[in-house]
């Protein structure tokens, strides 16, 4: 593809909004899965104890691994929360963009 080409797509009011709606989606998600993370080092750090009292009386899991278990899985659905909405909706829009500088092309 020609440089004028690249020019034609960074242009397209298309890319600015892929451009904005991928980065603010892959801002919120990063901002969550952040927060998460470094609040459960920040609790191992400072209140241990509290991870080690068990979630129910006579229960051998505890709060720390249910909450890691938990933590485990919400980062993997998150994850896939990403990759699902980046092949459909972000996928299709940039199929947009290079159809539009294809057309331009011509």
């Amino acid at each position: 593809m020609s440089s004028a080409m690249y020019e034609r797509m960074r242009d397209n009011p298309k890319f600015q909004e892929l451009v904005s709606k991928r980065g603010r989606f892959a801002w919120t998600l990063a901002s969550i899965v952040l927060t998460l993370f470094y609040g459960f080092v920040l609790v191992v750090a400072f209140a241990p104890e509290s991870l080690g009292n068990p979630i129910a009386e006579g229960s051998r899991w505890t709060v720390g691994v249910s909450l890691e278990l938990f933590l485990f899985i919400f980062f993997w659905v998150t994850t896939v929360i990403y990759v699902r909405r980046a092949n459909t909706e972000f996928d299709a829009l940039s199929q947009e963009i290079i159809r539009d500088a294809w057309k331009e092309e011509k």
